[in-house]
């Protein structure tokens, strides 16, 4: 392709909006332009980048037996009703209404289309086990859509659907796309980590999220700094290891604590340690009132108290409510002496605290000496508060470290539960009807693009992969008013693509300094240059990965890119 007839334009000034490097350096080198708020628009170089990632994806999800489908992008809203998924995903599912003011979605996910395709299509055990997958784009109207590519609104995903017939089945495809996966993100080059992670919206037990490792990640690993464990923050189990302390309890007392109201400030005014107190939230699970206490240097995980009473929806009560229950707003909040409508669960750390301070729903005043069981009933105690760097590992290797992370992928095993609320079923060989048994698999295509440049991306531009590089080579003609190099520029390009490889010919009529920021700010890996050793029958090579430069005889050009691919 020559570069004078291809939209490629790139700027000299890194936009105000764009506050992480991919998405500085995808809009400078002119790979993508923003139309709205987490909606873009890619251009051909960013086109082409995002085939290159398509093929990989595609070409190892056919390697594990998967098949590529089309499914459509508007989705009654019967069947999102129909799993429930119509009123709990919120805001987020973007919604219309057809001429006939029937009500639809745009395709933020498609469980609910794939098992009512599934169950019109597949009545026996015998068709089992099958997986479809397809690469489309999604929309999710993101509250707060940032960084560019890795959080938009409108964005590029390959989703897959497993069905089965047993769990044993599921084990096995579970493991081949598991693998899959890792072979994707292996070709992309990307540091990646596979963790235990939360199914969230999707539903489903069993799941791993691969993360690409970066400063801009927006989500945290825990990993263990003696093994591979490597779970989700939100995830990662803490080790109950615990015990009383060796004190004499003493009677719980009413102190007053005026304009004290977080942890901290109770913890100063009343002169012990933060972790001596005990740390009160209220929260709507499934629209029932639970207090959750965790130790006053721990933080509520709102996931694991979701996946103790399997709710569909938890959500933290406002102080409205608080006060209409306990009489008291947040910072005087507590667990002695509560009505019987609220029950009240801990974190395994709560049980070994002695003489702890707490609320007193009471504005202005604590207790101190509280005494677990003594003052106060628990329901029962549970592991709900988010792991800390320096906690043991769950796997008993090591402690805990954290980093951050960007999702690129994730894959669950939904088990029966969306084939069960649309009534998806088949015949077993006992000719007995079975909900299928179902897996999901996805990857942010658009996402994984950027993660890439996250990751390979430097001061001057672009440093592509070899594998999803836009092109093979960038050729450039530096004087185009000299006939003899544009001669052997044109030769080249020529030759270069008879030859089977894909060429960006700068052939603008540009001064030199222009080509050379614009070819490193592109990041194709490899450059030509046709400049003064033309007449020499010389041209100078350029390895945008390691920087290293050479001279190449035209005349040998064929054997040293033979040697250079072979590498």
């Amino acid at each position: 392709m020559r570069q004078s007839n291809m939209l490629i334009p790139t700027l000299r000034e890194v936009p105000k909006e764009a506050e992480i490097k991919s998405h500085q350096l995808l809009l400078k080198a002119g790979y993508i332009r923003k139309l709205a708020s987490g909606v873009y628009n890619f251009l051909p170089l960013g086109k082409r980048v995002l085939r290159k990632v398509e093929k990989i994806i595609r070409e190892e999800m056919d390697r594990a037996g998967a098949q590529e489908v089309q499914m459509p992008t508007i989705q009654p809203a019967e069947i999102w009703e129909a799993t429930g998924r119509w009123y709990t995903m919120g805001g987020e599912l973007m919604r219309l209404k057809d001429r006939h003011d029937r009500p639809f979605a745009l395709g933020a996910t498609h469980e609910e289309v794939v098992t009512t395709l599934v169950k019109d299509e597949v009545t026996s055990y015998k068709k089992l086990p099958f997986t479809l997958y397809q690469i489309q784009n999604k929309f999710r109207d993101e509250q707060r859509p940032r960084f560019g590519l890795l959080r938009g609104r409108e964005f590029l995903m390959k989703d897959a659907y497993s069905f089965h017939d047993s769990f044993e089945s599921l084990d096995e495809t579970y493991q081949a796309l598991y693998d899959a996966y890792s072979r994707i993100f292996d070709r992309l080059n990307l540091n990646y980590r596979s963790v235990i992670a939360d199914s969230g919206a999707m539903g489903g037990k069993d799941t791993h999220e691969f993360m690409v490792l970066s400063e801009v990640g927006e989500d945290i690993i825990a990993y263990s700094n003696s093994s591979d464990y490597a779970a989700n923050i939100e995830m990662a189990p803490v080790v109950d290891q615990g015990e009383k302390p060796d004190v004499q309890p003493k009677e719980m007392e009413k102190a007053s604590t005026p304009n004290a109201k977080t942890m901290q400030e109770v913890a100063d005014y009343l002169g012990h340690a933060l972790a001596d107190g005990m740390k009160a939230i209220m929260f709507k699970v499934d629209g029932r009132f639970v207090l959750v206490i965790v130790r006053g240097d721990h933080e509520v995980n709102d996931v694991k108290l979701k996946n103790l009473y399997n709710a569909d929806i938890v959500e933290l009560a406002t102080e409205e409510e608080t006060r209409g229950i306990v009489g008291a707003g947040f910072g005087s909040l507590g667990p002695v002496g509560l009505p019987d409508t609220v029950e009240v669960v801990a974190d395994y750390a709560v049980k070994y605290l002695v003489n702890a301070t707490c609320g007193a729903n009471e504005d202005g005043y604590h207790y101190i000496n509280v005494q677990p069981e003594r003052d106060f009933q628990v329901s029962h105690y549970a592991d709900l508060r988010f792991i800390q760097e320096g906690d043991p590992s769950p796997d008993g290797q090591g402690t805990i470290e954290f980093a951050k992370g960007i999702e690129v992928g994730h894959i669950f095993k939904l088990g029966t539960l969306y084939a069960e609320k649309l009534g998806a079923e088949f015949l077993d060989h006992n000719g007995k009807s079975q909900p299928f048994i179902m897996g999901c698999y996805g990857i942010g295509v658009s996402r994984a693009l950027a993660a890439v440049v996250e990751q390979f991306g430097d001061e001057d531009g672009m440093n592509w992969p070899k594998e999803v590089r836009p092109f093979d080579f960038h050729l450039l003609n530096l004087n185009t008013k000299n006939d003899e190099q544009v001669e052997l520029a044109d030769q080249l390009y020529k030759q270069l693509q008879d030859d089977g490889y894909d060429v960006l010919y700068d052939d603008r009529k540009e001064r030199p300094g222009v080509k050379f920021n614009d070819s490193d700010l592109i990041g194709i890996p490899y450059r030509f240059v046709v400049g003064k050793g033309a007449s020499e029958g010389y041209i100078e090579f350029k390895n945008r990965q390691t920087g290293e430069q050479e001279d190449v005889k035209t005349s040998e050009l064929t054997q040293f890119i033979e040697q250079l691919m072979g590498a």
